[in-house]
């Protein structure tokens, strides 16, 4: 799919708000990292697979070269078979109280980050299939270092007794956008005596996995029998060190348009005058829809051929841009970003206007805006 930007739509030929998916990108980046990876691949589809749609996503990269998905809840993997799903799934942020019997009856491995993890899933039946999570250095998910040898030692007097299966080992780096980064070489270090710490009580995990987007792109010896990435699968590269593919456009059709003299204000706060007559656009979207509030005064959107300021504040459903002295007709589309193939905006400009990661605008737009 190419990006939509339909500049020539008069009025009513748009609804409104629209959010496009291109899964030929998708294929094109899950390749990529298939090439890159030496051992399997998983599609990471946590969050809506993004904000791109967590089955459709699952769905190309497994045709593309992907044989895992991987996401945090056990609710998200359940969606995942109740759409008809079958690969691999693995789960690996729940509470303790999860519902892992849901999990072992669907075929879903689970990640286990502490002892009392480990109990719950004993408890939920036989079948289990569990990754161990050692925390590498990041202070989140995973067992604490100090904790690891007791959680492998119970893992395997578990797996004996044929409750459950040790299949993996799992970590994460925390600097892996950064590929000098020395807490990536203390990170890799910390996986490697996890790894021996599992081995030396007995367990024999054939899934090994510490790289996720950017050291699969940037760190080979991080790389074990299998690699999770899912920001890569979208066109987003944290490292910068890859081009990719983005798989998103998002556009708002013109609801209504005025001509205004010198000295108007805009918006909430009149943070913006007009410093001369000028014609003004109204973009039904903002921040309730993803929009950051915060680049207000910073960020532009494609609209009749050119590239136009957004002008005064974000505000929750709606955004002013300045057309200057061209005019459009009500319903003219606007790319508010999209692959920057035309001259639009892309994710990443979003991103730096607003002072944050590429993530985080394509995971929050928001549930109003219609996708396809």
């Amino acid at each position: 799919m190419s990006a939509l930007l339909t500049d020539r739509l008069t009025a009513g030929a748009a609804t409104g708000p629209r959010l496009a998916v291109d899964l030929d990108a998708i294929a094109t980046n899950t390749r990529t990292f298939a090439a890159r990876t030496p051992g399997a691949l998983m599609a990471v589809v946590k969050a809506d697979g993004f904000g791109h749609g967590a089955s459709a996503v699952a769905r190309t990269a497994l045709a593309h070269g992907a044989s895992w998905l991987g996401v945090t809840s056990i609710g998200e993997a359940l969606a995942l078979r109740a759409d008809g799903l079958r690969a691999p799934v693995l789960s690996w942020l729940n509470p303790v109280d999860a519902d892992f019997v849901a999990a072992v009856g669907s075929g879903v491995d689970v990640a286990v980050p502490s002892l009392a993890h480990l109990e719950a899933v004993t408890r939920a039946g036989i079948g289990a299939r569990v990754h161990l999570h050692l925390d590498t250095g990041m202070a989140r998910d995973g067992a604490a270092p100090s904790e690891w040898p007791a959680l492998c030692r119970a893992a395997r007097r578990a797996e004996r007794s044929g409750v459950l299966r040790v299949v993996g080992v799992m970590g994460h780096l925390g600097c892996a956008d950064v590929p000098d980064d020395p807490a990536n070489a203390a990170g890799r270090t910390a996986y490697a005596w996890g790894l021996g710490v599992a081995r030396a009580a007995g367990l024999r995990p054939p899934l090994r996995h510490l790289a996720a987007t950017a050291a699969t792109l940037t760190d080979p010896a991080a790389l074990h029998t299998m690699s999770r990435v899912g920001a890569g699968l979208v066109g987003i590269d944290p490292s910068g060190t890859t081009r990719l593919s983005p798989a998103l456009t998002l556009t708002a059709p013109a609801v209504g348009t005025r001509r205004v003299v010198a000295g108007t204000s805009v918006g909430y706060g009149h943070d913006w005058h007009a410093g001369r007559p000028t014609t003004l656009a109204l973009l039904p979207l903002g921040y309730a829809d993803g929009l950051p509030r915060s680049t207000g005064g910073r960020a532009e959107v494609w609209l009749a051929g050119r590239r136009r300021p957004v002008v005064g504040r974000v505000s929750m459903d709606q955004v002013v841009v300045d057309l200057g002295d061209d005019a459009v007709l009500p319903g003219t589309v606007a790319t508010v970003f999209g692959p920057g193939h035309h001259g639009e905006p892309t994710v990443a400009e979003w991103a730096a206007w607003a002072g944050t990661i590429e993530h985080e605008i394509v995971t929050g737009i928001g549930a109003r805006v219609a996708r396809s």
